[in-house]
């Protein structure tokens, strides 16, 4: 069977294929009535990133004949911001879970609580059916988490590089697809010299997107030159390790925008300009990546996409909590912008 496209949404609409590609990858500036008519034409055509969906239709159809009451735990080990790609992805979550009679309460893990192994005062066990954590990226106090005995479930997570994983549900998106393709495109541009900006021991995702763009440079036999791998997150640091260099590579791989963008601004005032000195990307694709100047090449996250798998590993372990733990990752797209214009 031929797979259904976003133009083949477009055209069953009789609307631009631009305006069904704003709905489905959650870009601003669309009447909310305009997406729900896109997103349901889409559920219906059984388009790629919602062929799943009929089914969980069915499962919450199921559940609202007998809705069960119960609380769900958010654990946050940060504020997360409008821009944060989890930020949509917890409104979806939300409404989602509320459809089948469970509540969503968010409790934040300071960082007291995080040295002394507390809990957040807010959070109660014994009235919780399961946790969720994002932002959550100390591995000692994840551990005491999941020896709660409550599902739980990491969205995102501590690092892996030294092979110990949780013993939990975890969630990702795919950190390593977008990457490898983009390595292989600079590459067949002639570019051979790039570097990536971010700890990659900040979490597994981070993690996994330097791993990935190694990778891809190891099996290309391309060198890395380690004076452009910047183990750094804040822009403080980011500004020092830039002056610093003696040269700067052809292109840039960032482990978000947001430390893309404290780079650009960086170079911009050691007056090394963007797209015309060095290439860049980020990911996550933040609202900020859109209209930032140049416009970001990223990789976009599709947060709908994370909610509902959330939702369906949260609520099948809370039923059957002998199941094997399972790591997901969702789908990932890689934008291109201004920041990598084609020469």
């Amino acid at each position: 069977m031929r797979k259904v496209t976003i133009q083949d949404i477009a055209d069953e609409l009789g609307i631009s294929r631009n305006t069904v590609s704003k709905a489905i990858n959650n870009t601003d500036g669309l009447a909310e009535a305009t997406r729900a008519r896109i997103l349901q034409k889409a559920t219906e055509m059984g388009y790629k990133q919602f062929s799943y969906i009929k089914a969980q239709t069915a499962i919450n159809a199921a559940a609202q004949e007998a809705p069960r009451k119960g609380e769900i735990a958010l654990l946050c080990g940060n504020v997360i911001a409008p821009a944060h790609f989890a930020s949509l992805m917890l409104d979806k979550l939300k409404m989602e879970l509320a459809q089948i009679g469970y509540t969503l309460s968010t409790h934040r893990v300071e960082r007291e609580d995080i040295a002394q192994r507390s809990l957040p005062v807010t959070f109660v066990p014994e009235r919780t059916l399961a946790i969720i954590c994002i932002e959550m990226f100390d591995r000692d106090y994840d551990e005491m988490l999941c020896a709660l005995g409550l599902p739980a479930l990491f969205v995102d997570g501590p690092h892996k590089r030294g092979g110990i994983d949780l013993p939990s549900d975890q969630l990702y998106m795919d950190n390593t697809t977008a990457i490898t393709r983009f390595v292989n495109d600079m590459l067949a541009r002639g570019k051979r010299k790039i570097g990536f900006i971010g700890d990659y021991e900040h979490c597994q995702s981070f993690y996994e997107r330097y791993a990935a763009f190694r990778c891809a440079m190891l099996m290309a036999g391309v060198p890395v030159d380690e004076r452009f791998c910047i183990k750094v997150m804040d822009s403080e640091r980011i500004a020092e390790a830039l002056t610093a260099l003696p040269d700067i590579p052809e292109v840039f791989i960032c482990a978000n925008d947001f430390l893309a963008a404290d780079a650009i601004y960086t170079l911009r005032k050691l007056s090394i300009s963007v797209p015309e000195d060095v290439l860049f990307c980020g990911f996550d694709d933040s609202p900020n990546s859109r209209i930032m100047t140049p416009s970001l090449t990223t990789v976009h996250i599709h947060t709908q996409i994370m909610a509902l798998v959330a939702m369906n590993l949260l609520i099948s372990r809370i039923e059957e909590p002998s199941l094997n733990y399972r790591v997901v990752h969702t789908e990932t797209e890689l934008i291109n912008r201004d920041s990598t214009r084609i020469e």
